[in-house]
C-alpha cells in the first residue's frame, strides 16, 4: 500500500483553549465522500449517512485480503482519578501526529458514545481540546442508529422471553405444539430451521412433518421450562434513568398474575453490545446471537437465544451494526467509530472489525491506534486477552498514558472528587507526591503491560498546572522500570504538533523486528485458576476468595461447558484492588469474588469483584441543563 494523499486540516490554534465544542464547530470538516476516497475506500463500499459520516462495507476485507495489516496500537492508562488522565484525548492527538505531521497512514478506531453519559454527568466523548472527532454533535448523538439497533433487538427477546413463559403457562403441551408448529394448507406441520435446530440441539432426529413427532418429543420441543429467577437478560435503553434498576412487570389485566422482578440496564451494557464488538462478521454475529445463555430452565440446564427461537431475527435487527462508521479528526485523518461496550462487565473497546478493515487500508507500514477502557489493569488486559483472542490480530506496542495529577493521588494525595475543586496539592508542585506515584502505579502498570511482550511507551499527558521538574520526573521514572520510552505530549492544546515526540517514540518502538506478543493465560487452565491469575499478575493479590454462589456459578458453567471462555473481570477502575479508596500499588489483600456471570454469545465469563451498576443515574444538575438549539440554524451548544 502507498502513502495516501490526503488534504490534511489545520485548525487554528487559541490560547486559551475554547470548549471542545466551539473547537470543533470553528473547523469545518470534510466530506465523508473525499475522506473515503483518500485513503482508497471505494464509493460502492461506503453508505453514506449525510455528507460527515459513513458506513464501510465489509467487502472491503475482501478486496484488500492480500495486503498485510499495518501496526497494531493500544492506548491504555494508568488507574484513573474520577477525572479521567484523558486516553481518547491521546488516542487522537497521536493519530493526528502520526497522520497530519509524519504523514504516515494512519487510523484511529474508537468506541460510540452511549446516550446516556452524554445528557448525564460525563458529556461527550469525542476527545478534547485540538484533538477530537467532528463534526462533536454528530459522534455524540445518534451516529448511524447502531445503539438504537441494539436497543430492538435486545428488547425483541427480551420480550420474547416472558411471552414464552406466558404461553407455556396458560396452554396445555398439546395446544402449545400445535400452536408452534401450524398445519399449512397440505395438512403438513413444517418447522423452521431454528426449529430444526432445535431438535438437533435435543437429540432428536430431524422431520419433515412435525406431526410425526411422538409424544415425548413434542414435550421436549414445545416447552423450555424456563426457571424464571435464573434469566439474566434484562430490557435495555439509551439512557441515565435510576427508576428503571429494578421493576416489577406483569402487572396488567391480561397477563394472569404472571409478575416477576426484573430491571433495565443501559443499552451498551448489553451483551448484543459486546457481541457487536468481539464478531468478525456477520455469520460469527449470528452464530454469537445463538448461543447467548438468557436463564436456565427447571432442570439446570442452559436456555439459549436460539431456543427461544429469535436468532435470525436479532440478527436481522442488526444487521448494518456490524459496518463499522466511518469520520474524521479535527485535522483531518479517518476515525472508525464502532461499538461501544462497558468496560467493567464487558471488555471495553471498540470493534474488531474497525480494527481489521482500518489494518487493511493503512498497509504494512501504516498504524492503527485504538484505545482500551479503563485503567491497563482493567482494559488492557482484557485487550490482550479477550479481544485479541478472538480477532487473531498481533499487537504491536503499547502507548500507556499517565497524568502528574493521577501520579500525585497514588503517591498518597487527597481524593480527587468529580465536580469538587482541586486540592492545591495538584496545582502546586510537589516532587514527593509525584515521585510517590511513579514508584508504585506507574511502575505496576509498565510492569503489566510487559508481561504481554510488546513494547511500552509512556505518554504523559501535559495540564497546565505540571511542571518541568514534575514532567522530567515521570519520565525518568518510567525508563527506569522498563518502558521503552516515554515523552511529555501537549496534544490537547496543540493537536497533532504537540504529539509528535509521542508518534516518533512509536515509530521507534514499531521499527524494529516483531516482538512475540503473548497471553496472560492458558484458556485450558480452570475457570477459577484464570481468575487467580489475573488477580495475583495483574492486580497484585495474594490470591482470590470465592463466595459460596461464585463458587456454585463456577462449577456450573464447567458442567455446562463453558470452562474454556477467558475471563472478563468486574472491578473497580478506580483502584488496582477491590477497594476504590487504596490507591498506588496495593499489596497483602485477597480479591473477593462475590459472582461470577456468563456471557455466552460474547464468549467471556465475568466475575463480579464488587457490586456494578449497570443503569447509570441522573444527578442533580445534569448536563442536558446546558444543552441548547437555535431552531433556526440548527446549531447545538453545550455538548462540552
Amino acid at each position: 500500500m502507498s502513502n495516501w494523499n490526503i488534504e490534511y486540516l489545520k485548525p487554528t490554534l487559541l490560547n486559551p483553549v475554547p470548549s471542545d465544542i466551539a473547537i470543533s464547530r470553528a473547523q469545518p470538516p470534510k466530506d465523508i465522500e473525499k475522506v473515503a476516497g483518500e485513503i482508497g475506500i471505494h464509493p460502492d463500499e461506503l453508505d453514506l449517512y449525510g455528507r460527515k459520516k459513513a458506513k464501510v462495507s465489509l467487502d472491503i476485507l475482501e478486496r484488500l485480503n492480500e495486503v498485510k495489516n499495518g501496526k497494531y496500537v493500544v492506548v491504555a492508562g494508568i488507574t484513573p482519578t474520577p477525572l479521567g488522565e484523558g486516553k481518547s484525548t491521546t488516542t487522537i492527538g497521536l493519530v493526528q501526529a502520526l497522520g497530519a505531521h509524519l504523514h504516515k497512514n494512519v487510523f484511529a478506531c474508537v468506541r460510540q458514545p452511549s446516550q446516556g453519559p452524554t445528557f448525564g454527568i460525563k458529556g461527550g466523548a469525542a476527545g478534547g481540546g485540538y484533538s477530537q472527532v467532528i463534526p462533536m454533535e454528530e459522534f455524540n448523538l445518534h451516529l448511524t442508529g447502531d445503539i438504537h439497533a441494539i436497543t430492538a433487538a435486545n428488547n425483541l427477546l427480551a420480550a420474547a422471553i416472558d411471552a414464552r413463559m406466558f404461553h407455556e403457562n396458560t396452554q396445555t403441551t398439546e395446544a402449545l405444539f400445535n400452536r408452534l408448529c401450524p398445519k399449512n394448507k397440505q395438512g403438513v406441520r413444517p418447522l423452521s430451521e431454528i426449529q430444526l435446530r432445535r431438535l438437533d440441539r435435543l437429540g432428536i432426529p430431524r422431520v419433515t412433518d412435525a406431526e410425526d413427532l411422538d409424544a415425548d418429543q413434542r414435550a421436549q420441543f414445545a416447552r423450555l421450562n424456563i426457571d424464571a429467577p435464573t434469566i439474566t437478560w434484562n430490557r435495555v435503553l439509551d439512557t441515565n434513568d435510576r427508576f428503571l434498576r429494578k421493576i416489577e412487570i406483569g402487572l396488567g389485566p391480561n397477563e394472569k398474575g404472571q409478575t416477576r422482578t426484573t430491571q433495565f440496564d443501559i443499552t451498551v451494557a448489553s451483551e448484543l453490545m459486546a457481541i457487536l464488538a468481539l464478531t468478525t462478521s456477520l455469520g460469527d454475529m449470528q452464530k454469537r446471537i445463538a448461543k447467548i445463555v438468557i436463564g436456565s430452565d427447571k432442570a439446570g440446564k442452559p436456555v439459549t437465544a436460539d431456543d427461544v427461537g429469535v436468532t435470525d431475527a436479532l440478527t436481522v435487527l442488526m444487521r448494518d451494526t456490524v459496518r463499522p462508521n466511518l469520520m474524521q479528526t479535527l485535522e483531518g485523518t479517518p476515525v472508525f467509530v464502532h461499538a461501544g461496550p462497558f468496560a467493567n462487565i464487558a471488555h471495553g473497546q471498540s470493534s474488531i472489525l474497525a480494527d481489521k478493515v482500518a489494518l487493511k487500508l493503512v498497509g504494512p507500514e501504516g498504524f492503527v491506534i485504538t484505545e482500551a477502557g479503563f485503567g491497563a489493569d482493567i482494559g488492557m488486559e482484557k485487550f490482550f486477552n479477550i479481544k485479541c483472542r478472538y480477532s487473531g490480530l498481533q499487537p504491536s506496542a503499547v502507548v500507556l498514558v499517565a497524568t502528574v495529577r493521577a501520579l500525585k493521588m497514588h503517591g498518597g494525595g487527597p481524593a480527587v472528587v468529580a465536580g469538587a475543586p482541586l486540592k492545591h496539592e495538584y496545582l502546586d508542585e510537589n516532587i514527593p507526591l509525584v515521585e510517590g506515584g511513579c514508584d508504585s502505579n506507574l511502575r505496576k502498570q509498565i510492569e503489566n503491560s510487559n508481561k504481554f511482550g510488546i513494547p511500552v511507551i509512556v505518554c504523559v499527558n501535559k495540564f497546565a498546572t505540571d511542571t518541568d521538574k514534575e514532567l522530567e520526573l515521570v519520565c525518568s521514572k518510567a525508563k527506569a522500570y522498563g518502558a521503552f520510552d516515554a515523552v511529555v505530549s501537549e496534544h490537547w492544546s496543540q493537536g497533532g504538533a504537540g504529539a509528535i515526540a509521542l508518534a516518533n517514540a512509536l515509530v521507534t518502538a514499531t521499527s524494529g523486528p516483531t516482538k512475540q506478543f503473548k497471553f496472560l493465560y492458558d484458556l485450558d487452565l480452570s475457570l477459577e485458576d484464570k481468575i487467580a491469575t489475573i488477580a495475583k499478575e495483574i492486580y497484585g493479590a495474594d490470591g482470590i476468595e470465592l463466595s459460596a454462589e461464585a463458587k456454585e456459578k463456577l462449577e456450573r458453567y464447567t458442567k455446562q461447558g463453558f470452562s474454556k471462555l477467558p475471563i472478563c473481570m468486574a472491578k473497580t477502575h478506580l483502584s488496582l484492588s477491590s477497594d476504590p479508596s487504596k490507591k498506588g500499588a496495593p499489596t497483602g489483600f485477597t480479591l473477593p469474588i462475590r459472582d461470577v456471570r456468563a456471557s455466552v454469545g460474547a464468549g467471556f465469563i465475568y466475575p463480579l469483584v464488587g457490586e456494578m451498576t449497570t443503569m447509570p443515574g441522573l444527578n442533580t444538575r445534569p448536563c442536558f441543563y446546558d444543552i441548547t438549539i437555535d431552531p433556526i440554524t440548527e446549531i447545538i451548544d453545550g455538548l462540552f
